[in-house]
C-alpha cells in the first residue's frame, strides 16, 4: 500500500481528490472502515457523506469477514469494540451466525450481557460460550494476583522443600564460594539452599461486596464477580458478593459459578446505593474484622443522607469501608466526588482499585 493509500485511508473520501483513488484490497479496507464509522453524526454535520444504508452495503456477517481478512489482530478488536460500544450494532452478539465467527473479548461480554434478555435460547447458548471463555481468561489472570498476594511471606528459616520459588539465591552463593573456578568464571553449586514460608494463623474476616449493576458499570460487574470467585474458599475469609440498583440481589449463592451469575444479573435501571449499604451492614458479623467494599460510579438515586449516615455508623464501629469508584476507558475514576468527599469525610476510603489491588488490601488486613 503507497503512502497516499494510507492517508487516504486515515482522512476518509473527502482526500480522494487530493490523494487519488484506492485500488484492490484498500477499496475493500475503506469500504469495511465506510460501514462503520459512516454511521457516525458527526459526519453529516461536517457535510461528509454517511455509509451504512445503501442496498449494497455489508451485512454484518460479511462485514466481519472482510475485517478478519483485511486488518491485523489488534485493528480487529479495535473495529469489533466500536461496533459493540460505540454504535450499539446489536445483531454482532445477537446474530449467530456472527457470534461464530468472532473473537471472545471483553468488549463482547459487556455486549452479552447488554443484550442477552433479546436472544432466543439457542443464540443465548452461543453467545454463553463468548462468557465461559472471557471469564476463564479474567479468571487466570486474577487467580495469579490472588495467589500472589495471599502467600506467606519467606522466612529466614532454612527448608528441606526444594521448590524454586523459594530458592535461596545469596545462601547458595555463599554456601559454595569455594567452588568457583576461575579459569571457567563460573560456581559450580553442589548444596542449593532454600528458605521457608511461614503460615499465617488467619481470624476469620468478612468481605462484602457491594457492586452497582447500573448500566454504566458493566465491566464492575464482570470483575467484582470473578474477584469473589477467586476470593471464595481462602483460608481465613468469608465472601460476599451482593449486586444492585434500585433492588437489592444477594448472589452470594452462585459466586463459585461466575458465569452462571453473570448471566443472571440484570444490567440497567436505577441506582439506590442507600439500601444496597444497609443490606450490606446487616451481613457483618464482626465488625472490626469486615471488609465492605462499595463498587460504583456513586450517582446515588435514592436517599444519599442515609447512605452518609449508614457509612458513618460502620466506620464507627470499626469495619473498613471502601467506596471503589468506576473506571472510564482510560482507567481513570469516574464518579460523584462531592458524593464521594462526604463518604471520605465519615470515615470511608475513597478512590479506584483493580480487581488485583482489591485482593491486596484484603490480604493486607489479614495478615
Amino acid at each position: 500500500m503507497t503512502d497516499l493509500e494510507r492517508w487516504r485511508l486515515i482522512l476518509g473520501e473527502p482526500a480522494s481528490r487530493c490523494t487519488g483513488g484506492l485500488q484492490a484490497e484498500a477499496a475493500r479496507r475503506d469500504a469495511a472502515l465506510q460501514w462503520l464509522y459512516g454511521r457516525d453524526p458527526e459526519l453529516a454535520e461536517r457535510g461528509v457523506r454517511k455509509g451504512g444504508s445503501e442496498d449494497s452495503v455489508l451485512q454484518t456477517v460479511d462485514w466481519l469477514d472482510e475485517v478478519h481478512t483485511l486488518f491485523p489482530r489488534e485493528t480487529i478488536e479495535r473495529l469489533e469494540r466500536d461496533a459493540v460500544e460505540r454504535y450499539e450494532i446489536t445483531d454482532v452478539v445477537t446474530d449467530p451466525d456472527v457470534l461464530q465467527r468472532i473473537e471472545p473479548n471483553p468488549a463482547l461480554l459487556r455486549a452479552v450481557l447488554r443484550t442477552k434478555h433479546l436472544m432466543n435460547p439457542a443464540v443465548l447458548a452461543m453467545a454463553r460460550k463468548i462468557v465461559e471463555a472471557v471469564v476463564r481468561q479474567l479468571m487466570e489472570k486474577l487467580k495469579t494476583e490472588v495467589r500472589t498476594a495471599f502467600s506467606g511471606t519467606r522466612s529466614r528459616r532454612p527448608s528441606i522443600h526444594r521448590n524454586s520459588r523459594n530458592f535461596d539465591f545469596r545462601s547458595t552463593i555463599r554456601a559454595n564460594l569455594q567452588r568457583y573456578q576461575p579459569e571457567e568464571r563460573r560456581l559450580s553449586i553442589e548444596h542449593a539452599k532454600f528458605v521457608s514460608r511461614t503460615r499465617r494463623n488467619l481470624e476469620q474476616w468478612q468481605v462484602v461486596l457491594l457492586v452497582d449493576q447500573s448500566g454504566s458499570m458493566t465491566s464492575s460487574v464482570i470483575h467484582s464477580a470473578v474477584t469473589a470467585a477467586c476470593l471464595w474458599g481462602l483460608p481465613g475469609l468469608k465472601t460476599h458478593l451482593v449486586a444492585f440498583d434500585t433492588n437489592v440481589v444477594d448472589l452470594t449463592s452462585d459466586v463459585t459459578d461466575p458465569v452462571e451469575l453473570l448471566m443472571k444479573v440484570q444490567l440497567g435501571g436505577g441506582t439506590d446505593i442507600a439500601r444496597a449499604v444497609t443490606y450490606g451492614a446487616g451481613l457483618v458479623d464482626n465488625p472490626r474484622r469486615s471488609i465492605v467494599a462499595i463498587i460504583s460510579d456513586f450517582y446515588e438515586g435514592g436517599d444519599d443522607a442515609q447512605l452518609v449516615r449508614t457509612v458513618k455508623g460502620l466506620c464507627e464501629q470499626g469495619t473498613h469501608v471502601l467506596c471503589l469508584a468506576a473506571l472510564d476507558e482510560e482507567a481513570n475514576p469516574d464518579y460523584d466526588r462531592v458524593l464521594g468527599q462526604r463518604l471520605a469525610n465519615v470515615g470511608a476510603h475513597v478512590g479506584a482499585m483493580t480487581p488485583g489491588e482489591l485482593a491486596e488490601f484484603v490480604a493486607e488486613k489479614l495478615r
